[in-house]
């Protein structure tokens, strides 16, 4: 008995923790902490990390073995007499002595190809940010339609009550009853859908915080409108905040340190050949010493890693040229945007001052004349419709404000 108890007890303990309101900075945290981006992108990195460890590795010994200036005739190997045999095995090693600049140069181009994979890790995170923010506001404003839908239901309940009783009585006509009764139908349908959407958001919400998609998750439904008025959108707030752009800078720097490698590949590379000789029938032991070098910066042996440095420089001309393309492009749709949300703030502030306060006085003043029988039903119902389709409109303004302020946040990566 006591094991049930403590088993129930831990249960409902689970389901309050797991139901209680999550925040929006919440559901970014947890984003950041548990998407499966995440890890992808930090092995990237550390691959790469790793493999630049080993960048300052030189080229592997040559080693070789074998019979050296020897007649094919094997009778002359031997000693005849005072005659010494001829040939010998010779046994070789040769290394290569690689130029420290060359080192340093691969060094920092592997060190810094991590760079480029950290700023995409950035981006796809403000891609799912963004996409949360949507979720997270889209399910702020389906609870608010839940909400007016349920008042609206009430409204029309009591529409097609007070009908059925006049009608009854014979005080009154039937034919608004039935457009009441199909709005009413109309308006569970709704609550349907909006009900549907809240849990189709939650799964997704889930998804991206990388939990299991069915587990309870509650929303706050505080939300802020904010000011962008202040803000410049120019170059500075870009290259600042965009992670694509800083990664173009990473890719820019990657193409200067390619050159850089390029240019070092064309100095010359000394090396050591050691080889020892044990001579057949007699012959004392051999050896040579040579001193070797490699000369890439012959004429042709030089022309494609020049045609490479050429390449190179063009390739960063032409990231330069992306990047100021790009930010251009997001200037101006961050000004349009905040053209476009400074509407939807307006008209929001004359929906919630004016058209809405003034339609709901308008259906309180028929629902009193209504119940002292000095207004027909059909006015009354018409007075609820036009208050209805005017909130409904203010949350589909509502709902385009904040997409519009995600979308703006979305370019300056703000979270």
């Amino acid at each position: 008995m006591k094991k049930l108890i403590i088993t129930a007890v831990l249960a409902f303990l689970y389901t309050t923790i797991d139901a209680q309101q999550m925040s929006l900075p919440a559901v970014m945290d947890s984003i950041a902490a548990n998407h499966p981006v995440v890890k992808m992108y930090n092995a990237e990195i550390r691959s790469m990390d790793a493999a630049a460890k080993g960048a300052r590795s030189w080229m592997p010994p040559t080693v070789g073995a074998g019979f050296f200036m020897t007649p094919y005739n094997a009778k002359l190997w031997q000693r005849d007499g005072d005659m010494l045999g001829m040939g010998s095995v010779a046994v070789s090693v040769e290394q290569m002595f690689p130029n420290r600049k060359k080192l340093n140069a691969n060094e920092n181009l592997m060190k810094a190809m991590s760079a480029v994979e950290k700023e995409k890790l950035y981006a796809a995170l403000n891609e799912n940010f963004q996409d949360a923010k949507k979720l997270y506001y889209s399910s702020i404003v389906l609870d608010k339609k839940l909400k007016v839908v349920k008042e609206n239901e009430k409204m029309l309940d009591f529409m097609i009550r007070n009908a059925e009783i006049r009608y009854k009585n014979g005080l009154s006509k039937i034919s608004a009853y039935y457009k009441a009764k199909a709005a009413l139908g109309s308006s569970k349908n709704m609550q349907l859908m909006y009900e549907n959407d809240l849990r189709v958001n939650r799964i997704r919400l889930n998804a991206l915080m990388g939990r299991d998609a069915f587990a309870p998750l509650e929303i706050e439904p505080e939300y802020n409108l904010n000011d962008y008025s202040l803000e410049t959108f120019g170059q500075d707030l870009f290259y600042q905040n965009r992670s694509d752009l800083r990664g173009i800078d990473r890719e820019i720097n990657i193409a200067k340190l390619k050159q850089d490698l390029e240019k070092q590949n064309l100095k010359p590379e000394f090396g050591v050949k050691f080889e020892n000789m044990f001579g057949f029938g007699g012959q004392p032991m051999q050896f040579s010493l040579m001193l070797m070098a490699k000369l890439p910066f012959v004429s042709w042996a030089s022309g494609m890693n020049k045609a490479n440095i050429e390449s190179l420089k063009l390739k960063e001309e032409a990231l330069q040229a992306q990047k100021e393309m790009m930010v251009n492009e997001y200037s101006g749709m961050a000004y349009g945007m905040r053209n476009e949300l400074d509407l939807n703030k307006n008209q929001l502030k004359l929906y919630e001052d004016t058209i809405i306060p003034a339609l709901k006085n308008n259906y309180k003043s028929m629902q009193l004349g209504y119940e002292q029988n000095t207004e027909e039903l059909f006015m009354l119902y018409d007075a609820w419709e036009q208050l209805n389709m005017a909130q409904l409109e203010y949350f589909e303004i509502l709902t385009k404000a904040l997409q519009t302020q995600t979308e703006i946040d979305r370019l300056i990566e703000r979270r």
